[in-house]
């Protein structure tokens, strides 16, 4: 087998990972003197909206732009009321 050194640009990677979308999950523990004082649980997907509509049929509605301006209203409403 032979393989090419093969150069890859960012947005050949990029392209990839809006396409294909990508999850990353990591912890981190903020401790002092090994006494634990912070525990983030993160948690990132990375993809296209596109990718995302596609993989389940169903979300797409919720992921309308339509429901985030409806959301956006009553988000300011409540501050509002406040």
């Amino acid at each position: 087998m032979e393989f090419e050194n093969k150069e890859v640009g960012l947005i050949d990677i990029l392209d990839v990972v809006l396409d294909k979308g990508v999850a990353i999950k990591g912890d981190l523990i903020l401790s002092i003197a090994g006494i634990d004082l912070v525990y983030l649980d993160l948690r990132v997907l990375i993809s296209s909206v596109e990718t995302l509509i596609e993989s389940n049929k169903q979300t797409a509605e919720k992921l309308s732009s339509k429901q985030f301006d409806y959301e956006k209203e009553e988000l300011d409403r409540a501050i509002n009321q406040s």
